[in-house]
């Protein structure tokens, strides 16, 4: 198996996981929140993270990965930002309306492309650009049902937007440029964003649903569902930095669009929630979407990576060719002349 079938099979596994792993998490938080009333979404979170930090360590102390530290500051700036996001998306939550939240959610991919677009220099081709518009269409006919705006929550929700932007695109580049896997990201930077969801948790759980988390009455089949929900989330947490530093924030937004469809689906099904012909066509639309960036999105990656291997087979090639001895000239030159005609190096190209 080659390299590239290697990476291709990874990456579907890691899409697999994540979506199987989230659409659990979501029906097992909605009987927990929903029906038993356990409404303490961000301490919740801050469980869940602590719980995959100690699965993490117990995975290093039996040597299943190598712990690889880096820029301290970094990390810890990493962490405090994504646990800040999640505490703002659940704020965005609680002082919009359901719609206005569903709005929120969808500008992310928009936002995302923009940030990539001008501060990373990445290009989006419009068949990429397409597909993502008919996505969001899709999932905004499904879900969008009532937009009341106010000035506090519409402020809560550009914020939760940018720095959830910021912090998608952050998991991607420092995976690529300190070339650490995702297990050893979120590893390093786990214990920052549970404390700062543990400190700011109960006071914005407090905030939004005028109860103490610490006063709740825990019977035993909310202990159960509390820990089945920290368990399922070692999965998700390890999927989303896996499927981010593996394809794309934007990639990773679109496959949480078909979350979202699967769990509208789900919820039907297994909990009874009222569907109408509207959810049907939008989650028609999303997928037609979402098929469409699948398709473009491998066939410009394969393209990507048959221009990469015909780059390196001419390097290759110039570096066995014998004509470069001859062109080259003698073996030793004066300084001078190595400025004044500088000829290719195979050793500096290594070196670089």
């Amino acid at each position: 198996m080659g390299e590239g079938e290697r990476f291709q099979l990874g990456t579907v596994g890691a899409l697999s996981l994540s979506v199987v792993s989230s659409v659990s998490i979501v029906i097992c938080n909605k009987a927990l929140i929903s029906t038993l009333g356990f409404t303490f979404a961000t301490t919740l979170t801050s469980w869940h993270l602590l719980v995959t930090f100690c699965s993490l360590h117990v995975a290093l102390l039996m040597k299943l990965f190598e712990h690889k530290p880096f820029d301290a500051r970094l990390v810890m700036g990493f962490g405090v930002l994504n646990g800040i996001s999640i505490g703002l998306l659940n704020l965005s939550l609680g002082f919009n309306s359901v719609g206005f939240y569903q709005m929120t959610k969808l500008a992310i991919i928009p936002c995302t492309v923009l940030l990539e677009t001008l501060f990373l220099r990445k290009k989006f081709s419009r068949n990429i650009q397409l597909s993502l518009a008919i996505l969001l269409l899709g999932v905004g006919i499904a879900t969008v049902t009532d937009l009341q705006l106010n000035a506090l929550g519409s402020v809560l929700s550009l914020l939760a937007v940018v720095t959830t932007c910021i912090a998608q695109i952050m998991t991607n580049t420092i995976q690529k440029k300190f070339k650490v896997s995702s297990t050893q990201l979120l590893y390093q930077s786990c214990p920052y964003q549970a404390l700062t969801l543990f400190i700011i948790g109960p006071f914005l759980d407090g905030l939004l649903t005028n109860q103490n988390v610490f006063s709740f009455k825990y019977t035993p089949q909310v202990l159960i569902f509390i820990v089945l929900s920290c368990l399922i989330s070692v999965s998700v947490n390890f999927s989303t930095f896996l499927v981010i530093g593996k394809t794309s924030p934007v990639t990773y937004q679109v496959l949480g669009h078909l979350k979202t469809c699967l769990v509208l689906v789900f919820g039907y099904v297994l909990l009874h929630d009222p569907f109408s012909w509207r959810n049907i066509f939008g989650i028609l639309v999303a997928l037609v979407g979402m098929i469409l960036y699948s398709y473009f999105f491998t066939i410009e990656t394969q393209q990507k990576a048959t221009e990469a291997s015909a780059q390196i087979s001419q390097v290759k090639e110039s570096d066995s060719d014998p004509l470069l001895t001859v062109e080259n000239g003698p073996a030793v030159v004066t300084d001078a002349a190595a400025t004044k005609a500088p000829v290719w190096s195979s050793d500096k190209d290594l070196r670089a």
